[in-house]
C-alpha cells in the first residue's frame, strides 16, 4: 500500500490551519491546539517545513509561523517532499545505480512514467484546496492524465 507517513500528514493538517488564517503568525502551540495535535509534534513538522521554505519562523514574545507563499501557490507535492524527500515508486524511479536489475529491467520506464504522473497530480493539489470541507475532483472526463505504458 501506498501512503504518507503520519508527519507527512500532520504537516499537512499544520499547514491548512496556517493557510486558514494565512496573514497572522501563530505559534506552535496555537497550531497544535487548532491542529488536534501534541505541540512536539508540531514542532517537528515545523523544521523541515520551514527547511523546505514553506513556513517562516518568527523569534521573540510575538513569534510563531507563518506560511511563506499564500496557499494557492503550494502544491501538495512540496509538502510531501519537505517531510520525505524526493518522491519514488520505486528506488530506481529516483536514484539510478541502486538496482542490479538496472541494464536489462522491462518495468523501470513503466515505474518512472507511473512515478511522473503521481508527482504531477500532487502538484495539481494546493493547499488552498486541502481546505475544503470536501474535496471534489473534477470528472474524470474533464481532467485526465494519460498514461502510456513501454511497449502498449
Amino acid at each position: 500500500m501506498l501512503r504518507v507517513t503520519k508527519l507527512t500528514d500532520y504537516a499537512t493538517v499544520v499547514l491548512t490551519v496556517l493557510a486558514a488564517q494565512h496573514d497572522r503568525v501563530l505559534s506552535a502551540a496555537e497550531m497544535a491546539e487548532r491542529a488536534g495535535l501534541e505541540a512536539p509534534t508540531v514542532s517537528k513538522v515545523l523544521k523541515p517545513l520551514a527547511q523546505a521554505g514553506l513556513v517562516e519562523g518568527f523569534r521573540g514574545a510575538n513569534g510563531g509561523y507563518r506560511l511563506a507563499r499564500a496557499p494557492e501557490q503550494i502544491g501538495l507535492i512540496e509538502i510531501v517532499e519537505a517531510m520525505e524527500g524526493p518522491l519514488g515508486m520505486t528506488e530506481c524511479s529516483v536514484h539510478e545505480g541502486n538496482c542490479g536489475l538496472e541494464q536489462q529491467c522491462g518495468v523501470r520506464a513503466n515505474w518512472r512514467r507511473i512515478n511522473d504522473v503521481v508527482v504531477e497530480a500532487l502538484s495539481n493539489v494546493t493547499l488552498a484546496q486541502m481546505l475544503a470541507p470536501t474535496f471534489s475532483p473534477e470528472p474524470a472526463s474533464a481532467k485526465r492524465i494519460d498514461l502510456r505504458l513501454a511497449g502498449a
